[in-house]
């Protein structure tokens, strides 16, 4: 098609490299985060015998076909996850995650990680409760050092089990704070266990100087995102982007400074939203709603950091000036230090500041 003058049409807009977009990366699950051919081999290690579907998705490089928007939707994505975690047995396992998780977020312009973990999933294979966290905090902190990435932990309750089990790991959170422990959140079918039933657990983290970040708003709607700013005192909502069909309650999170850790390739993947283009990133952003795009579980969607910035590109028009407040506001919702938020900060700028490539 030619141009009204007759000419070719116009080149696209000139834009930057995301992946060079200094952020933090907010919402990034344990197992979820592991490399497809680290589960693989893995399995074959361990003589784990996958699903017939996750195998096919990892060696064929196309996420599983998952709907978790239903009970046996959700079951099914369920299983493929705990096959995964499956193969995590060792210590050397637990580093490898670790590290390699560290090394894909450094490729997408990562400069903070806020990983997210329930330990008593791996505390059958690790030696107990205390053992596995303090591993995986030991694993943090070396790949911290070693890599120069900021790393800290995210413990996280499941709404599946007891409200008893989840003041148990707040306790532990808070007994790790000095080590690496900077929230506490909740995770798994938000369908199942009101936030209400969760409120001791989330009263015990606050005290003890954690952040809350329960998920909420993305299986059920914008009531589960009141639940978590009502009864969990949420610093940020785990995902959120339910809210957007109640203009009152995003004025509510945006006077609050709430920050939603949107991921909309998982939203997409889970059947939430139908296409890219309807996640509500527009809504959130119009309504002053703080947002940190993150990845969820890249191993079961598919894509990694960087590529939440292209949907927010691509899909929703969001200019580079944009792009770079999103990196702002993902850095200022982290738990990072002072110095830490001034460096990534400067670099947003700095990345702002470059000629288009």
């Amino acid at each position: 098609m030619l141009s009204s003058s007759g000419g070719h049409p116009p080149n696209p807009p000139r834009v930057r490299d995301v992946s060079e977009l200094p952020k933090a990366h907010l919402h990034l699950h344990f197992t979820g985060s592991m490399r497809p051919t680290t589960v693989l081999e893995l399995a074959d290690k361990y003589g784990v015998r996958l699903p017939d579907a996750l195998t096919e998705a990892l060696t064929s490089g196309e996420p599983p076909r998952l709907r978790a928007t239903d009970e046996r939707g959700w079951f099914r994505f369920q299983r493929l996850y705990d096959a995964a975690r499956s193969c995590l047995r060792e210590h050397e396992d637990i580093r490898r995650l670790v590290r390699e998780a560290a090394e894909e977020d450094l490729k997408d312009g990562s400069g903070w990680l806020e990983i997210q973990v329930d330990p008593t999933s791996y505390a059958p294979r690790l030696g107990g409760l205390i053992p596995a966290l303090e591993i995986i905090l030991d694993a943090v902190e070396t790949t911290s050092r070693e890599t120069g990435l900021g790393m800290r932990v995210l413990v996280a309750a499941n709404r599946m089990k007891h409200p008893l089990d989840a003041r148990t790991l707040a306790r532990l959170a808070v007994r790790y704070a000095d080590r690496g422990v900077v929230g506490f959140g909740l995770s798994n079918d938000e369908r199942r266990g009101m936030a209400r039933d969760f409120d001791r657990a989330f009263a015990i983290a606050r005290e003890g100087g954690l952040l809350s970040a329960p998920h909420g708003g993305e299986l059920t709607g914008p009531s589960s995102v009141r639940d978590c700013l009502d009864d969990l005192d949420a610093n940020r909502i785990g995902h959120g982007v339910r809210a957007a069909e109640d203009p009152r309650l995003l004025r509510r999170l945006a006077e609050r400074g709430v920050t939603c850790e949107v991921c909309p390739a998982s939203n997409v993947a889970l059947g939430v939203y139908e296409k890219p283009e309807d996640v509500p990133l527009r809504t959130l952003w119009d309504a002053g709603v703080a947002m940190a795009l993150g990845a969820d579980d890249p191993l079961l969607f598919g894509s990694r950091l960087a590529a939440q910035y292209e949907i927010a590109r691509h899909a929703h028009g969001f200019s580079d000036a944009e792009l770079a407040e999103l990196a702002r506001q993902s850095v200022r919702g982290s738990a990072a230090p002072q110095d830490v938020r001034a460096r990534l900060l400067a670099g947003v700028d700095e990345w702002l500041a470059r000629p288009p490539a």
